[in-house]
């Protein structure tokens, strides 16, 4: 498995994609009219966007070095309740206890289940779901995903140890026609993300 970008700081939009803090951040958006000369209001209300997302990532992070399950267990978990599946993606959420919110599939089923980050128990009902109710973003990526070989638990392992860190995110994403292994990781106080493309079925992996 390759990286191909090393280690960044994260967009604050692709943050907030992958790790949902709360109901009040679900609405956050990029200001529009950027070509244009901002206004003092227009520079106020985005200095006061950041604060915001500043202080959820604060939050984040405060619950997350205080969890018990690592997001590798919490795959497992998710994958345990149907025996061939395979995480699609992962993500790390606080608008309540703290719970992994876990994607899996398998066959042309896509199973949602939320594990607790401290029991490491489901703690909502399941959502399943066919791959024909998705999105289109969303399919194309679970359909790469039967074209990769590696895990998302491999790119895991891979993230945390270029980083340093632990991961309380990760899935398939496209970026630039490319599809990459996005992983966001816990580094202390501030998150990064690490970017791997995943060798296709057939080919050998370049991480060594």
């Amino acid at each position: 498995m390759k990286n191909t970008t090393g280690l960044c700081a994260m967009p604050k939009k692709q943050l907030f994609a992958l790790i949902v803090c709360s109901a009040a951040l679900a609405g956050t958006g990029a200001l529009a009219g950027v070509t244009q000369v901002p206004t003092d209001a227009e520079q106020q209300s985005a200095t006061a966007q950041g604060n915001v997302e500043e202080a959820a990532i604060r939050r984040v992070l405060e619950q997350f070095h205080t969890t018990k399950v690592p997001i590798g267990q919490a795959m497992a978990i998710a994958e345990g309740l149907h025996d061939g599946s395979r995480t699609a993606d992962i993500s790390f959420e606080i608008s309540g206890p703290p719970v992994y919110r876990v994607r899996t599939i398998k066959n042309e089923r896509v199973f949602e289940n939320v594990i607790d980050a401290n029991t490491g128990r489901v703690s909502q009902r399941e959502i399943a779901s066919s791959l024909k109710e998705l999105d289109r973003a969303d399919l194309a990526n679970i359909i790469a995903l039967k074209w990769i070989k590696q895990e998302l638990s491999d790119a895991v392992r891979v993230a945390e140890s270029a980083a340093d860190g632990q991961a309380l995110a990760g899935g398939l994403m496209k970026q630039d026609g490319k599809l990459n292994f996005v992983v966001v990781i816990a580094t202390g106080d501030h998150l990064k993300e690490v970017m791997l493309e995943p060798p296709k079925v057939g080919q050998r992996s370049t991480q060594r």
